[in-house]
């Protein structure tokens, strides 16, 4: 039956998908097809027996790393579909998130039951464990995959680890106020970014040990993730209070100006967000069971995909921009090809009636129009580029505030 779309830039996922029976035990072995009935292809990846936490595409996006409620992780095939690990027995609870770690064949998971395990994802054989105070809620490799870092709750700390050994080489305790929900390293292995229920951002200096940047980030509600575009230049921020944000960190124009919202947001709490690898598109993953595209150059949502039928928990783009992985809490991951997006008919709409991702600002001191990036946010940008030049700016760079 033909589905109605109340929102034209929706997506439902295709019949037989969400809303069809739970397969029969060992069915979830059969290689997977993409399902075509949608205007977005999609597979189903079932073998979870509870809520999937996360999922994130790896090994040159041949293979997707999930990990979920049921204690388990598993390494999937992206082109069957077939589980080609499952690791059990490692954890005793739910298993908050996974992270691979880069230059190796190793993955780190972190755990309600208070400890972080490095796995072999070729034998399956644990290589260390170890158990920082806490419940720990997040974790993440740095890029050159000699670092770790996890999140500890109630003491709202952060451990820095050696990721060959597990040694602690940092812990910094009560980094925020309250429950940090989301730890990363900066992709020049740098700074430690957080978010927490506290509604704040903090980096962590990895030369200097210590808080260099502490934003108050006037999201409304819980900060649920975040993400950094490969240039480190702009840090993404998920919230409960439905909206995303984009953060300026190299022009510190964020100091001045806050983040840049993007707009028509989720009608649910926004739970993830994952940027492509040239940081052109966003995923989101929200309580409201959707995934959102974005284009990151217009700030706006340009598709919606429908289909889980619980919470929306994780999300994870391909670095060719052809795939999003989605977890959710119906216990399922799922592949979804954007590879065609361009060519249905309300993106090509969208792109035509939002433009190019420019637009017209007046300047301030000669009142002629002149056209920026939606991104740029400097104060820098109050005046074109003639007044600019022939007068000193008055934007003055500030040091970060030290903590």
């Amino acid at each position: 039956m033909a589905s109605t779309h109340s929102d034209p830039l929706s997506v439902d996922e295709a019949p037989g998908g969400a809303g069809e029976e739970e397969k029969a035990e060992g069915e979830e072995e059969k290689a997977a097809e993409w399902s075509r009935g949608a205007q977005v292809p999609v597979k189903v990846l079932r073998a979870h027996s509870a809520a999937v936490t996360a999922a994130r595409l790896c090994f040159s996006d041949s293979c997707v790393l999930s990990c979920s409620s049921d204690h388990r992780a598993i390494l999937w095939d992206v082109e069957s579909c077939r589980p080609l690990r499952v690791f059990d027995g490692v954890h005793s609870r739910t298993i908050s998130e996974c992270a691979l770690i880069p230059n190796s064949n190793r993955m780190v998971t972190v755990s309600w039951d208070k400890s972080i395990v490095a796995t072999d994802l070729e034998t399956g054989q644990t290589l260390w464990s170890s158990r920082p105070a806490g419940l720990l809620t997040s974790c993440s490799s740095s890029c050159d995959g000699r670092l770790l870092v996890c999140a500890s709750d109630p003491q709202n700390s952060i451990h820095i680890m050696d990721a060959s050994s597990g040694q602690t080489l940092h812990h910094v305790s009560d980094h925020h106020r309250s429950t940090i929900t989301r730890c990363r390293f900066d992709p020049h292995n740098l700074r430690v970014a957080t978010v927490s229920a506290d509604r704040s951002i903090k980096l962590w200096d990895l030369l200097a040990q210590k808080t260099t940047v502490s934003i108050d980030s006037n999201h409304g509600n819980v900060i649920s993730d975040c993400c950094f575009t490969n240039s480190a230049h702009f840090l993404c921020t998920a919230s409960w209070d439905k909206s995303l944000k984009l953060w300026d960190l190299q022009t510190g124009g964020f100091r001045s100006h806050g983040g840049t919202k993007l707009q028509r947001g989720h009608e649910g709490s926004v739970s993830s967000c994952s940027f492509s690898a040239d940081a052109n598109l966003l995923a989101s993953g929200s309580y409201d069971k959707t995934v959102a595209v974005w284009d990151v150059s217009l700030l706006c949502q340009t598709l919606i995909l429908k289909g889980h039928s619980d919470w929306v928990t994780d999300v994870s783009v391909s670095a060719d921009r052809k795939l999003v992985a989605s977890a959710s809490k119906d216990g399922t991951v799922r592949l979804w090809n954007i590879e065609n997006m361009e060519e249905i008919p309300a993106v090509m709409e969208k792109r035509r009636t939002e433009g190019t991702g420019v637009h017209i600002l007046k300047c301030e001191e000669c009142g002629k129009p002149f056209p920026v990036s939606r991104l740029q946010t400097s104060e820098l940008l109050t005046q074109c580029v003639f007044c600019r030049l022939k007068s000193p700016s008055r934007y003055q760079p500030q040091p970060p505030p030290l903590m």
